[in-house]
């Protein structure tokens, strides 16, 4: 499992490559990431380094960084709204992580998306499976496809359920699925 008190002083410690904006195109080309056209302005693809694609739901606050410094990110730092992460394990050595104020979502590769709001973090695997743990417990659980989580920042237990059609459906919607 993860140890959540090392990764959330390494992803908030290490530097990020860059803190991207909505509309901040060349500071996303820093991180290795380009922009991909938008056909939405309710969302934004990243594509990252072969084998990582994110959707950010637009008005989203999130950083993305390189917590080994191996000029690669594998890190994304999400504060608000919801992200889509794609990684292909082939392609991606090392995972990826998302670091929200009430949980750490960790792969090697899979698909899944993190929604943060109103004090909650929610984690839905789509593909493959996703360790997640607590930032206020250090509790952690690993999900499998369809299941989920929600997470607050008190002391309460995860609870993994497996998520209805239209829970999903509503969430794949914001992110353009």
């Amino acid at each position: 499992m993860i140890q959540t008190g090392n990764i959330l002083g390494v992803a908030l410690a290490v530097g990020v490559l860059c803190a991207i904006s909505a509309g901040s195109a060349s500071a996303q080309a820093t991180a290795n990431c380009s922009l991909r056209p938008a056909v939405s302005t309710k969302r934004q693809t990243l594509n990252c380094e072969p084998g990582l694609s994110i959707t950010i739901e637009r008005g989203a606050r999130y950083r993305l960084a390189d917590r080994n410094r191996d000029g690669q990110v594998d890190t994304m730092v999400l504060n608000s709204k919801a992200a889509l992460i794609d990684v292909d394990s082939s392609r991606i050595q090392g995972g990826f992580e998302v670091v929200t104020p009430q949980a750490i979502a960790a792969v090697r590769g899979t698909r899944w998306a993190v929604d943060t709001q109103r004090g909650k973090t929610s984690v839905l695997v789509l593909r493959g499976r996703v360790a997640v743990n607590k930032v206020s417990t250090g509790e952690g659980v690993t999900l499998g496809q369809w299941q989920g989580i929600d997470a607050d920042s008190g002391r309460s237990s995860l609870h993994v359920t497996r998520w209805g059609q239209p829970r999903i459906n509503a969430l794949m919607a914001r992110l353009g699925q």
